[in-house]
């Protein structure tokens, strides 16, 4: 009998093999119709691939495999589009869980990390077995550029949903990075690293509480050098005076930030924002950072509003928050990830992974400690984050109300996150383009109702956006549509 806890992990023990009977000559029979019906399956088998052309055969391996779900990682993946969706729409509301305009760490600041944690875990399931590396280098490369050109679709400029029904984007200001593009690159690393590396990979592992480690180097190899590039850059790069221009209406304005040195970990100054601007263009950066919220830069801090008098010139500048260094150093998050999806591969029982995932985040952490910038902060928080949610058995059945979300992630985040179904909405309306179902509903429904913008808002996005796509996830589930790259 399957053990119910790999089942439920998504690892089946299959079907067990026939042990050999004593008495052969008193179940003969039935084991001659069982062979005879092996032999004829096999020999079909092998007509019906011999008639395939070389180059099928040789993809045929990793197109039939076809692994039971983690049903954690999906409602993670789940809860993590719901996060994601709760701070960006109800943020704006509710300060405290947006993203922290520089220093800090707020609940918007989990979502980036947590996808990032994800991404790892899941390419060390489907790497488990490679039969083809060259095929899947390609398979990595396609799945790369489709993220890299759904990321520049929906937040390079192109669409202006929910707000603006208009399209298209100006290419002298179109926006290269964003979240999509931050994911590509930290699974265009991490998977390639994983799949030249399978040679080197044991099928199991030695004894010794490091040996996971030892097994996966160059993983770890991998994380470092990216973590190592950030820091040396971050802290030896030097950051000269540079200048930007304001466009407002028919008239435009230029301004100049003083900087002219290294290691400056303020917004102003840092080498993450240089870099972008070199190898970018400051006219293709996001142009709304956070940092304007600010107390140096308004009176409204952290909530945004108008800029203070004696703003310093750089609350008007742009700054990519997704941009190319800060995604290099994101790639330790997705090295983590993958060290746990190696742990659910080799360890079975629960206690031992939980014993493997502890002693994993303390290395971690000792590794870590000497960075200064936010985002490490949020990596760790995620890690213990995930390490909860595995293990609260309490927690399950909450889980499993987002399960369907995790498995449709990417239209949830196309349609709702990105507001690709609000425009949708949005663009049959009344005399007046604001005069609108979506709207109404928030104004009317919740709004009016409750006599406050603030709880308002929170409500219409918990039930009108969460538990609606929640609810579309669970038929599309029913009815066996998925959307993936």
């Amino acid at each position: 009998m399957e053990d119910p806890r790999k089942l439920e992990e998504g690892f089946g023990n299959g079907a067990q093999p026939a042990s050999k009977d004593e008495d052969f000559q008193g179940k003969k029979t039935t084991e001659n119709i069982v062979c005879d019906a092996i032999s004829n399956e096999n020999e079909q088998k092998s007509i019906t691939t011999s008639d395939l052309p070389e180059e099928r055969r040789e993809e045929e391996p990793l197109i039939k495999q076809k692994t039971k779900r983690i049903a954690t990682l999906d409602a993670f993946r789940g809860l993590t589009i719901v996060l994601m969706v709760l701070v960006d729409d109800a943020g704006g509301a509710y300060p405290r869980i947006d993203h922290s305009p520089w220093n800090g760490c707020t609940l918007a600041d989990f979502v980036m990390p947590f996808f990032l944690f994800i991404v790892g875990v899941a390419i060390a399931l489907a790497l488990k077995k490679i039969p083809k590396v060259e095929y899947a280098i390609r398979k990595i490369t396609l799945r790369t550029l489709k993220l890299l050109f759904w990321g520049i679709l929906l937040q390079g400029g192109y669409s202006h949903a929910p707000d603006d029904l208009s399209y298209g984007v100006d290419m002298k200001k179109i926006r290269w990075c964003g979240i999509l593009q931050r994911i590509a690159l930290v699974y265009f690393v991490v998977a390639l690293i994983e799949t030249l590396t399978t040679k080197l990979r044991p099928s199991s592992l030695s004894p010794g509480h490091f040996s996971i480690f030892t097994a996966y180097k160059w993983q770890w190899i991998g994380g470092f050098a990216a973590f190592v590039i950030y820091m040396v850059t971050t802290f030896s790069l030097y950051v000269p005076d540079w200048s930007f221009v304001v466009y407002d209406d028919h008239k435009h304005d230029r301004y100049t930030v003083k900087c002219g040195m290294r290691g400056h970990l303020g917004p102003a100054c840092n080498a993450v924002g240089y870099v972008d601007r070199q190898v970018w263009g400051i006219n293709h950066l996001y142009n709304q950072p956070v940092w304007a919220r600010l107390r140096a830069c308004t009176l409204s801090s952290p909530a945004a509003g108008p800029l203070r008098e004696d703003a310093p010139t750089w609350c008007q500048a742009p700054f990519e928050p997704e941009g190319l260094l800060s995604s290099i150093s994101a790639i330790i998050s997705g090295t983590i990830g993958i060290h746990y999806g190696h742990v659910l591969i080799h360890f079975k029982g629960h206690a031992e992974r939980l014993k493997q995932w502890v002693s994993g985040t303390g290395f971690t952490n000792s590794s870590r400690n000497s960075s200064l910038h936010r985002c490490h902060s949020h990596q760790q928080a995620a890690l213990q984050f995930q390490l909860c949610l595995l293990h609260c058995r309490c927690s399950w059945h909450c889980i499993l109300r987002f399960l369907h979300d995790g498995m449709n992630a990417m239209l949830v985040f196309v349609m709702a996150a990105q507001g690709i179904f609000a425009a949708f909405i949005n663009g049959w309306y009344f005399k007046d383009p604001d005069n609108n179902l979506v709207n109404w509903i928030q104004k009317h429904v919740f709004i009016d109702v409750w006599k406050s913008e603030r709880v308002g808002t929170l409500l219409y996005v918990l039930f009108a956006e969460i538990t609606f796509w929640a609810v579309v996830s669970g038929i599309l589930h029913k009815l066996g549509i998925y959307w993936k790259l």
